[in-house]
Order: structure tokens, then sequence, then C-alpha cells
């Protein structure tokens, strides 16, 4: 992908970060892709200053990310998300109907082709229609794919998912709704400010290359999650 011309929407910003709204297909970064544009590449531009990544989503997924802007507060930063204060919610489309809720406690690489570690995700069941429903997703751990991984685990794939999906479904849903990308969204992201103790919390749209689909499969959208 080349990357919108424009920047990325800011949703929060302060003097020592920046929560942007990142498209489905914009990788966070480099890392092991070549792509010539990555959402680091925009922020940075847009800054005007070097940007660090606190955590990565995939480049399939939409929605919240945050980046530093010095060493010191991405390292202030990352120290809340290890100490499990952070709160991350995921809208989800997937194949059948999950339970009302559930807690997946099921272990999962940390790192691509690393060794399996603890990872657990909370989830609801917010509607449901014919062979699919939306979930809200609470990832308690940040683990390689993890929401990918945990719904695949339970019997309820996400649509869209070349990875841990099914080709024919996914062609299908593409087909008949428009759905060309995989049905995940960082909808929000909840974290206490390490240098005002106040909790911040960033909130994403459901973009339009997700919410039209889903609008044409009969669901109505939730308000911000």
């Amino acid at each position: 992908m080349t990357g919108p011309a424009a920047p990325l929407p800011v949703l929060v910003r302060t003097d020592r970060y920046v929560a942007v709204d990142k498209p489905s297909g914009l990788a966070v970064h480099r890392g092991d892709c070549r792509d010539r544009v990555t959402a680091l590449d925009l922020v940075r531009d847009d800054m005007g200053c070097w940007v660090y990544p606190v955590h990565r989503i995939d480049r399939g997924t939409s929605g919240v990310v945050l980046f530093a802007l010095d060493p010191e507060s991405a390292a202030s930063l990352q120290a809340c998300f290890n100490a499990s204060t952070v709160e991350k919610r995921y809208l989800a489309l997937v194949r059948g109907c999950p339970p009302d809720e559930g807690v997946i406690d099921h272990p999962v690489p940390k790192s691509e082709g690393g060794p399996r570690v603890p990872a657990v995700t909370d989830f609801r069941r917010l509607a449901a229609v014919e062979r699919c429903a939306l979930v809200e997703a609470r990832p308690r751990t940040g683990r390689f794919h993890q929401i990918r991984r945990h719904l695949k685990h339970i019997g309820h794939p996400l649509i869209g998912d070349a990875n841990y999906g099914k080709g024919a479904l996914n062609r299908a849903y593409r087909d008949d709704v428009g759905l060309a990308r995989l049905a995940l969204h960082a909808s929000a992201l909840s974290f206490p400010d390490p240098w005002t103790g106040e909790r911040v919390r960033a909130v994403a749209e459901i973009p339009d290359d997700l919410a039209a689909p889903l609008v044409r499969l009969g669901f109505h959208l939730p308000n911000a999650m």
C-alpha cells in the first residue's frame, strides 16, 4: 500500500504522545514488511518529529494506534501496557453465533514464530444475524494475532481473515456485501496518563469500508464502545 495522501486523523494529542486512527491495509511500521509508506511515516511527517509506536495492530486492522513523541515517553507508556493498566476494545465480525459473553484463556505466541505464552481475551456478543455476529473483544494481554487466534480457537473466526478464516467464506462476503478487508477494528484505547494520572480514552469510529458491509448485513452499528 502506498498510504493515504492526507495525515491520519488525530484522536488525542499531548506534548508527549499522539493517538491516531489507522485505516485497514496500512502497516504501523516497517518491521518485516517492505511497505513504502507506514503509519509511522505519516504520523512523523504530521508531527514534525520522530515518533515511537507504543503498541501495534495488524495491517488489516483499523483503529486506534498510540505513538510517543520521544523515547522517554515511549518507555513510560509501554510500562502502562506491561502493567496491564491499559484497556483495549475491538469490534469483530465473526462466523457463527458465539455465546453471549465469555473469557478465552488460551496460550498463543507473543511474537511470530515464538513460543506460546499465556493469553486472555474477554468477549461479548453485541448482535447476530444469519451466519455471523458482531463481537466486542477486550484482550487482557498483547500477543501475536491474539484476537484472531482466540476467536478461531472457540470456533468463530473473523470474517476476512486470510490466516485463520475460510477463503471461500471471505470471498462470499466480499462479493455479497463488499467486505474486502479484515473485519477487525480497534475501537477504543484507554490508559492512565503517566504524567497527570488522569485516564485517557481514544475512540475511533467504525470506518466506511467496514461500516457499510455491516449495514448491508443488517446490523445496527453500535455506539462508540
